[in-house]
């Protein structure tokens, strides 16, 4: 018998967003589930989300999700203090943690590029989003955690493998999750937001005239 994770989605009143889930589908045979390579996603998966996650420092560099220049989730984060991550606006997350909810999910897809069965009493969704505050200490350790947890599913990404399409599904879906919540963290504090459209529309100009 095959275990695998598929992704549902709750909406969560205390946060104010839509939070990733996970449930346990059980499968008593392999051959019953349609495989599919993900040969052909293998480059582009992967540079979507070392986009998202590293960003794109060299203002000329091609981008397809962020405006040119932006540094990416890490380095937006490094540009803040513990206090500034453990804020709170109106009785949302804090953006410490949504931090702690995406190196959470990015631990267990980093488990099942592995090769670990991953069993549904194993996993709390809702752990993240009751720390909102962090020391100094914590918030250092956090990003260093999320850094090691990005840089191993980027890696992950560029590995082909044969994925159900569930499977398949939620890798892909990595990425937006990403994106969302890089959105929502730079929605809670200025400081992390990145280049702007204006921003953007400049550096392009300076391309079409070959400067």
């Amino acid at each position: 018998m095959r275990y695998r994770v598929a992704n549902t989605f709750l909406n969560s009143d205390a946060a104010g967003i839509r939070l990733g889930m996970w449930r346990i589908e059980q499968f008593q045979s392999r051959n019953h589930v349609h495989l599919m390579s993900t040969q052909y996603l293998a480059t582009v998966l992967p540079t979507l989300m070392a986009e998202l996650v590293i960003g794109s420092p060299d203002p000329h560099g091609r981008t397809y999700i962020l405006n040119r220049g932006d540094t990416g989730l890490l380095a937006s984060l490094d540009r803040l203090s513990a206090a500034d991550a453990s804020a709170t606006q109106s009785g949302g997350a804090s953006i410490a943690a949504h931090v702690d909810h995406l190196r959470y999910g990015m631990s267990l897809l980093n488990q099942w590029a592995a090769g670990t069965v991953l069993q549904a009493q194993e996993t709390d969704w809702t752990a993240s989003w009751k720390k909102a505050a962090v020391s100094d200490n914590d918030w250092r350790t956090l990003r260093d955690d999320l850094r090691r947890e990005a840089t191993a599913w980027i890696e992950a990404l560029r590995t082909p493998r044969e994925v159900s399409d569930i499977e398949a599904g939620w890798m892909a879906g990595s990425v937006a999750h990403v994106a969302y919540h890089l959105g929502a963290i730079r929605q809670i504090h200025r400081a992390v937001r990145g280049p702007t459209a204006e921003d953007e529309a400049r550096v392009e100009a300076t391309i079409r005239r070959g400067t």
